[in-house]
């Protein structure tokens, strides 16, 4: 994965990092995205009750999020595994997730509706 600076760093999503995570296969864009898109549904639906495995889910969720370019995804994540690996109470991180999802899936379908 390519650790260059985002190029839109106050975007829910910065589709130019996808874009070169994808060599700039657009049908390779679209099926990336749509599989964040069902993948986030699934690890947002299991952190809700904020299981045990809450590190672990957002572990995956962090991940699959730099993958694509949702950093604010991502940063979220982190600080929610960070504060279930420290046993802290991570109600208001798992606020933060659900914020940043929503706004990523929402410039994600439109994304998706406009390619």
């Amino acid at each position: 994965m390519s650790s260059a600076a985002p190029v839109c760093a106050d975007c829910p999503v910065d589709f130019d990092h996808l874009k070169r995570m994808t060599s700039g296969k657009r049908g390779l864009e679209r099926e990336v995205l749509q599989l964040f898109l069902k993948q986030t549904s699934g690890l947002v639906a299991a952190l809700d009750g904020l299981p045990a495995e809450t590190a672990a889910l957002s572990h995956t969720l962090k991940g699959s999020a730099r993958a694509i370019g949702a950093f604010r995804v991502a940063d979220s994540a982190a600080a929610l595994e960070q504060a279930a690996k420290a046993g802290r109470d991570p109600s208001a991180e798992l606020v933060a997730v659900h914020a940043a999802v929503e706004e990523a899936r929402a410039a994600i379908e439109a994304w998706l509706r406009q390619s």
